[in-house]
């Protein structure tokens, strides 16, 4: 009976599910069979309950901030991330700050 409990134990994981917006973030703790993916646990994390605005086709998704894909395993302990939409491309940020900090200083003189 003891190797059973073990052997049930040994098929299972820890994991959690983060999703954060701008004002507050929500973190859900699972224990999952060892061969869940990433998607899966996404799932049955119950997330997408909570924030209809998630949509794993367009939503980035990271384990530990490196990028992953749905089918990728899991590993004990691991913590799947859900990745907010990009508001503005990076690179358009930094040229309108440089834009404004170069009329600033024209301003300035």
């Amino acid at each position: 009976m003891n190797d059973l409990i073990k052997s049930q134990e040994q098929k299972s994981i820890n994991i959690e599910v983060i999703y954060a917006k701008k004002d507050e973030q929500k973190l859900f703790y699972l224990r999952v069979n060892n061969d869940t993916n990433v998607e899966s646990a996404i799932r049955q994390s119950g997330i997408l309950k909570h924030y209809s605005e998630i949509d794993l086709a367009i939503n980035k998704i990271g384990i530990f901030s490196t990028s992953c894909k749905l089918g990728d395993p899991l590993h004990d302990n691991d913590r799947i991330e859900i990745y907010r939409p990009l508001i503005i491309d990076p690179k358009e940020a930094r040229k309108q700050r440089a834009k404004k900090n170069s009329s600033q200083e024209k301003g300035g003189s």
